[in-house]
């Protein structure tokens, strides 16, 4: 199970270190994210040995969850991505992974789990941590070197609130409605939904003239999409085996994301961090053994 939880870290990772990748090549973010969810069906429908989406599937109680889940995930997908190529990968993480918070807690109100004094004073310091990660340097400029805009200040506050509720409603699904034999139907059925609301968008935006077909999109979709959708598969597999103790391994995994994409930031794209974003990943590595072993 360590490697599923190994997975889900360097996959999600990745995800939002590609963004940067994609700003760097030219290649239109949109584009590339509607790519990313066919390429994320194709792939989920390999695994799975055959397309499950069918009249019988529509009518399970998990394929409205679903349908919601789809629908997030493509919205939250463009805010990080957004947030990433204006902010920084760190800055994107951290906001995208401080919602940690709310799984924690819902994980306590709904499923009884234990809240030790050790996993509090861990998510305290996991809060610190990530605070202290992102926090700009003096005269802080995005990383393209245009001065940040006031309004993208708000990216991290969404990622926050709809990566929480995102996580908490994959915990929720997972333990009410998933098991082995269906779990890869479900997650299929939601990156359908992202993909058919991104193939109408850009349906919408080629026919009008507003973008134009980029055949690169297409590779960065691909690039993008198979991690993307073994993250979550990861995840889901990791919260399968540690049902009872999701409090602790939503923290565990998310914080391994804002370690990993921030170390990685630093050195594939030169993204500068102060004494106190250093402070803050070693707080992170504090925050995990809290969480994990109280």
């Amino acid at each position: 199970m360590l490697l599923l939880l190994l997975g889900s870290i360097v996959f999600s990772s990745w995800l939002t270190l590609s963004f940067k990748l994609v700003e760097k090549f030219g290649i239109n973010t949109f584009q590339a994210i509607v790519f990313n969810y066919i390429t994320c069906v194709i792939t989920g429908s390999f695994v799975n040995g055959a397309f499950p989406i069918n009249n019988e599937i529509m009518g399970e109680e998990w394929f409205r969850w679903a349908m919601l889940m789809g629908t997030i995930f493509i919205s939250l997908f463009n805010v990080i991505a957004k947030t990433a190529q204006t902010m920084g990968v760190a800055v994107a993480s951290v906001g995208n992974k401080l919602s940690l918070v709310i799984p924690f807690l819902f994980s306590i109100y709904l499923y009884n789990e234990e809240a030790t004094i050790f996993k509090i004073v861990g998510v305290v310091a996991a809060l610190i941590a990530v605070v202290l990660t992102c926090w700009p340097a003096p005269g802080h400029v995005e990383p393209s070197g245009k001065v940040v805009k006031t309004a993208y200040f708000l990216l991290p506050v969404i990622l926050f609130v709809a990566s929480g509720l995102l996580d908490t409603m994959i915990k929720y699904v997972e333990t009410t409605y998933i098991s082995e034999a269906n779990q890869n139907a479900y997650l299929i059925s939601a990156f359908a939904a992202a993909a058919s609301i991104g193939i109408i968008s850009l349906i919408f935006l080629f026919t009008t003239g507003r973008i134009k077909f980029e055949p690169k999109a297409v590779v960065a979709g691909v690039i993008i999409g198979i991690p993307n959708y073994f993250s979550i598969w990861c995840l889901m597999g990791v919260l399968k085996a540690f049902a009872g103790n999701s409090s602790a391994i939503i923290p565990i995994n998310n914080m391994g994301i804002v370690l990993f994409s921030t170390v990685a930031a630093f050195f594939m794209f030169k993204e500068k961090l102060t004494k106190l974003n250093w402070m803050g990943i070693v707080l992170s590595i504090a925050a995990i053994a809290l969480i994990a072993y109280g």
